[in-house]
C-alpha cells in the first residue's frame, strides 16, 4: 500500500487525491501510468486492465446497492 501523500501526480494519469479511485474502506487506490513504473510504485502489486477490472468488481471495491 502507498501513502497517498507520496503519489507523484506528474507520473500517473490521475490528477489529484480527489480523482483517485478508492476501495470501499479507503485503504487502497488505483493508479494508472504509461511506460516505465514510477519509482514510488516499484515493488507494489501491478495489474493489467483485465485483472484490475476483475479486482474492482469485488466487494472490497464495489458496493452492490
Amino acid at each position: 500500500m502507498i501513502n497517498a501523500n507520496l503519489i507523484d501526480f506528474s507520473l500517473v494519469e490521475e490528477t489529484s487525491l480527489e480523482t483517485l479511485r478508492l476501495s470501499i474502506d479507503k485503504t487502497k487506490c488505483v493508479l494508472k501510468f504509461k511506460g516505465e513504473t514510477p519509482a514510488f510504485l516499484v515493488g507494489l502489486q501491478q495489474y493489467n486492465h483485465e485483472e484490475i477490472l476483475e479486482t474492482m468488481s469485488t466487494s472490497e471495491w464495489y458496493k452492490n446497492e
